[in-house]
């Protein structure tokens, strides 16, 4: 098939009698700054990137191509990210300035570091025009900041699925014990597929709520005091703070899993009500449990908290187009920061804390292994696919989601 060369707005690329589609690599569930252009003119010409800016009637798309200019009155505008051309010619400059409030819990920490690194990237974009103002609990309880969204109490929030997991009970897939994510990145495309699904997306618009980018963890473990556990029979007798697919897996151990917030964690652990505490690494430094820890199991890897970042999707839907562009299109790097930021600077400090303090570190045969996982895996997914699908979700086309995404990465 013939190909000829176009020219847009001074820049070159390829198109013909076929339609051109350039696909992201990484989608986000708010589209991140996704964007097709569909021309007016030339019915077999659809152009799908992210769009960079949108400057005196011109799209800057990032494509699999490289940059493409592309003149905005010969094409249509597809997507959550798309300007509105017939409000003004000077659509990107924002006549703010925009405060934006965070609802948070605890105090920053690896688990808040892309937050942090959004808020930095948007403020220097849209030159303070747009500010997110990070609120470590000033806000809401952890536990209620969905509902706080819902409300239009702040414009955006963190969550954690097994929090309430009857109101996203959609998101809760990612989750499910022993799953098989075996690396952040793995975590980081796991939740991203699902989020993008169309049932999460209509889950979390129950609550007005938009996600905008995952937190994401690596596997839990489980911290605690007094005699470390020599068998499995040693288990039977403990109480594990322990969330979502994890405390299936502590249950699994013949222990009591209980759901506290984080924050509480501590206190519990102090007074004797737990005799440990599932978390990621950063959490057990960040929320103190390890004043007192005396073993560590290195690797179980469970499973772990989804907690993603989500935004009021009217407030979202408001932000004028400079602002909701440089929002989106600061998800990336930020999600690149939190990785890097966790797989250095966190578990290096983890590594010096189990050294400085003489945590025991229990390496779990595999056997033992094996067997949790055999025993937790299948029947827990048997049993969510069921809860979920009673309530009209697509269960088993999320879980298998997962599966192949895994697959993939």
């Amino acid at each position: 098939m013939d190909k000829v060369m176009k020219s847009v707005s001074g820049k070159h690329f390829i198109a013909g009698a076929f339609a051109l589609s350039v696909a992201l690599s990484v989608p986000l569930q708010a589209n991140a700054q996704e964007i097709t252009l569909n021309s007016t003119s030339d019915a077999t010409m659809s152009i799908t990137g992210d769009l960079v800016s949108f400057t005196d009637g011109v799209y800057t798309i990032n494509t699999n191509f490289g940059m493409i200019n592309v003149r905005g009155s010969n094409f249509e505008c597809i997507g959550a990210a798309c300007p509105d051309v017939n409000a003004s010619t000077e659509v990107s400059v924002v006549t703010g300035p925009i405060v934006w409030d965070v609802s948070l819990w605890g105090s920053r920490r690896a688990f808040t570091e892309h937050v942090e690194k959004l808020a930095e990237l948007v403020d220097q974009k849209t030159g303070g025009q747009l500010t997110l103002n990070l609120s470590y609990g000033g806000l809401a309880p952890s536990r209620e900041n969905l509902d706080g969204i819902a409300a239009g109490d702040f414009e955006m929030a963190q969550i954690c699925a097994g929090y309430h997991p009857d109101k996203n009970p959609a998101i809760t897939v990612l989750e499910l014990p022993f799953l098989g994510v075996t690396s952040q990145e793995q975590e980081l495309a796991v939740s991203q597929s699902v989020y993008n699904h169309p049932a999460v997306v209509a889950d979390m618009a129950r609550w007005n709520a938009t996600i905008l980018m995952p937190t994401p963890q690596p596997q839990y473990n489980i911290l605690g005091v007094g005699s470390p556990p020599t068998s499995l029979a040693a288990f039977e007798t403990m109480t594990i703070r322990a969330t979502g697919g994890t405390g299936a897996a502590v249950e699994a151990l013949g222990a009591v899993s209980v759901n506290l917030p984080a924050p509480q964690v501590n206190e519990a652990l102090t007074r004797g009500e737990i005799n440990a505490v599932a978390f990621a690494p950063h959490a057990h430094m960040s929320f103190n449990t390890v004043e007192n820890a005396v073993w560590w199991t290195a690797n179980l890897n469970p499973g772990t908290a989804n907690c993603p970042i989500i935004v009021n999707s009217d407030a979202l839907e408001r932000l004028p187009a400079s602002s909701r562009i440089a929002l989106l299109s600061s998800v990336d790097d930020a999600l690149d920061h939190f990785i890097n930021n966790y797989n250095d600077t966190t578990m290096s400090a983890w590594e010096e804390t189990l050294a400085e303090r003489q945590i025991i570190q229990l390496t779990m045969g595999a056997d033992i292994l094996d067997a949790i996982s055999n025993e937790v895996a299948g029947p827990t997914a048997r049993a969510w696919i069921a809860e979920k699908n009673v309530l009209g979700l697509p269960s088993q086309e999320l879980y298998d989601l997962v599966s192949e995404t895994l697959r993939r990465n």
